[in-house]
């Protein structure tokens, strides 16, 4: 009898949510299992996922192999179809420690291979939290779940439902034991985390987490936010940006694309100009702010004018981190059935581009923190991260998880040196 295996694709918030199925097995008793937590964010992510799960079949022949995460959730019958499978779980019941005692009973039966409920009807987050999920130096913190918003290329609120808050309190004590355990940093995160509140009592909004966060963990050195929808900021979050030195000077935004047309065909709620005024202000307030964003490229129907637009504004907000997403047809998106796709070279062609310009952009900033003073998380002996999460490389070891200050001497091509 071994332990169960877990392999997880996709975002951050199922790697933390694999951390929680980790406990919840291993109370359970769960023997000789296989667990993939699956991605659903495109077509190409749900092909990963079949070819993940025939290669864990090929290593683990004797095992029950599970298939949960968002993509089993979105569309069940498409693993529950593949011979390797032997159950397939939603989102909601990996999350439920009675799941797992059934799958560590020795049989599974024709009805219990599906569990997968209407995720739309879920109102309440998981209640398993997790302490101290990362790294020994930072941990990360699900405050929030689910997205209210439809955007016509997004397949994840039908993989995470609605949106779903954890209550303030909560959160506080979950960072309060962190804080007690060493952790120098938190992150919080979830799928749409400035929706956060919405669904609470008197409906408080992201900023006002932060600042209750900050002033009753007087002791947590460094507080992260991380992907965010600029247009939903709230005025207490720019207060903190403002005066708040824990909070770290670093937002990676949702903002998908710098033409006006194209933000409306993906059913965004902000315009290019609304994204460069946010970028604007924040560093107004905290001049040392930096972003990463999220940016499509060969969205249907973008025409070269529009993607110049995309191009432009790397520049016009400044941007430093860019994660680039070539578009990929999900099938049961608004925007699948739009019949004027983008040709797959154009896409491919046009991200390359702006990948281009985002490694300029890191060019720009690594040269600019030359002869600054940083102060530095160590994540290992050697690789460390400033406030705005550039990683920092030492020729001498320091201990892992302190916080280092640092002076930059040099840099790569991605790294700086101190």
């Amino acid at each position: 009898m071994s332990a169960p295996k877990f392999t997880t694709l996709g975002c951050r918030l199922n790697a933390y949510e694999t951390e929680a199925m980790k406990e919840l097995s291993q109370q359970a008793g769960l023997q000789d299992a296989v667990i993939i937590n699956t991605c659903a964010v495109t077509a190409e992510a749900v092909r990963k996922a079949r070819q993940e799960i025939r290669k864990l079949r090929r290593e683990n022949p004797d095992a029950r192999l599970i298939v949960t995460g968002c993509a089993a959730q979105t569309e069940p019958e498409t693993f529950v179809q593949m011979d390797e499978v032997d159950a397939v779980i939603g989102n909601t019941e990996k999350m439920q420690p009675d799941t797992w005692k059934g799958m560590a009973a020795d049989f599974i039966g024709e009805t219990e291979a599906v569990q997968v409920d209407d995720i739309m009807s879920v109102t309440e987050t998981a209640g398993h939290l997790i302490d101290g999920f990362g790294t020994r130096s930072r941990a990360y913190v699900q405050v929030q779940n689910g997205c209210d918003h439809r955007c016509t290329f997004c397949i994840i609120p039908y993989g995470r439902g609605n949106s779903r808050s954890v209550p303030a309190g909560v959160v506080v004590d979950q960072i309060k034991r962190l804080v007690d355990k060493g952790y120098n940093e938190v992150v919080l995160t979830g799928v749409d985390l400035t929706s956060w509140g919405a669904d609470l009592p008197a409906q408080p909004k992201l900023g006002d987490l932060v600042m209750r966060i900050l002033k009753l963990v007087p002791d947590l050195p460094r507080l992260r936010i991380s992907s965010i929808d600029s247009i939903e900021v709230d005025e207490n979050l720019m207060q903190a940006i403002a005066t708040e030195p824990r909070l770290m000077p670093h937002l990676h935004l949702s903002l998908q694309h710098g033409d006006d047309l194209i933000l409306k065909r993906m059913k965004r709620r902000h315009l290019r100009d609304d994204a460069i005024r946010f970028t604007e202000e924040a560093r107004r307030l905290r001049p040392e702010m930096t972003f990463g964003a999220d940016i499509i490229a060969g969205f249907p129907t973008e025409t070269d004018a529009h993607f110049e637009n995309s191009l432009k504004l790397v520049t016009e907000c400044d941007l430093t981190w860019l994660h680039v997403f070539p578009y990929s047809k999900r099938e049961g998106t608004p925007a699948a059935r739009i019949p004027q796709q983008v040709n797959g070279n154009t896409i491919r062609e046009r991200a390359a581009r702006l990948r281009q310009a985002g490694e300029q952009q890191v060019a720009r900033h690594l040269e600019a923190q030359i002869g600054k003073t940083h102060q530095i998380l160590m994540e290992n002996a050697h690789m460390g991260r400033t406030e705005q999460f550039t990683e920092v490389t030492f020729d001498q070891a320091q201990i892992e998880g302190t916080i280092v200050s640092g002076v930059i001497t040099g840099k790569s091509a991605s790294q700086l040196r101190a």
